[in-house]
């Protein structure tokens, strides 16, 4: 089974390097996917052209839904890089 496509900030890392998911871009995917977050369930986190899996937690120290990430895991997307050459040419 696929993991839920998810987008998240990669500058909005808290000090741990976990990417919170509380802006704007998130909270609207995980709405329109219906998507409720709980601990470890797994997500596919996206932004622009770089996307990397994660792992959801909560953060009791901020309040918010986290996701743990491997920052040495993130991958740039192929499809968005082809989609973004045909639009400049």
């Amino acid at each position: 089974m696929d993991k839920p496509r998810v987008f998240a900030d990669f500058h909005n890392a808290n000090t741990q390097g976990r990417l919170r998911l509380n802006c704007t871009g998130t909270i609207e995917d995980l709405a329109r996917q219906k998507i409720w977050l709980r601990d470890a369930q797994e997500l596919t986190l996206y932004s622009e052209d770089l996307e990397v899996d994660g792992i959801v937690r909560y953060s009791t120290e901020e309040n918010v839904w986290v996701a743990v990430i491997n920052w040495d895991e993130i991958r740039e997307q192929e499809n968005y890089l082809i989609q973004e050459s045909k639009l400049n040419r």
